[in-house]
């Protein structure tokens, strides 16, 4: 049995299609800690108040950002929360800044102060060590980022999560 040969050029190899990613929806991410409570916040080191706690704030609708120095997501968002805690904050919502600390070196409440000024926040700052709020009210999310918006309502329960970036 002899093969028989085509005079045609070879057929070009089908391209193998890549893998179908779902994208994630981030809303969907966050989704499990909405209706949640979260816990007390473990902060330190208060600028522009004296020493706040989640449970005086009841009756109040708060929303809380973290932030940090270097960060273009953190300082692109400064304006819009200038603007809630100048618009608003008559109205009764309470703005946070919740900063992290992300260099390499150790914590410096200079640059701390510096970006607060920096960015224009007059709201009240926190100093959250070792990002243990931060850990705490995500629990097992992970969103990929770290400047986080959490909106709570006048019961203290989470009804927005901002999951950062964007």
């Amino acid at each position: 049995v002899v093969a028989a040969c085509s005079s045609s050029a070879p057929a070009e190899p089908t391209p193998i299609a890549p893998p179908v990613v779902a994208k994630v929806d981030k809303r969907d991410v966050v989704a499990p800690l909405l209706g949640t409570t979260p816990p007390a916040w473990q902060v330190d080191r208060w600028l522009h108040s004296k020493p706040l706690s989640l449970a005086a704030l009841r009756g109040k609708v708060v929303l809380v950002r973290w932030w940090t120095a270097g960060c273009p997501y953190c300082s692109t968002s400064a304006p819009a929360l200038r603007t809630f805690h100048q618009d608003y904050g008559p109205k009764g919502l309470v703005v946070i800044g919740m900063y992290h600390h992300k260099d390499d070196g150790p914590f410096d409440p200079a640059v701390y102060e510096a970006t607060a000024t920096k960015y224009g926040f007059t709201f009240p700052l926190a100093f959250d060590p070792e990002w243990k709020t931060l850990h705490s009210w995500l629990g097992k999310v992970e969103t990929g980022f770290t400047s986080v918006t959490f909106l709570l309502d006048k019961h203290g329960v989470i009804r927005h999560v901002h999951p950062g970036g964007e």
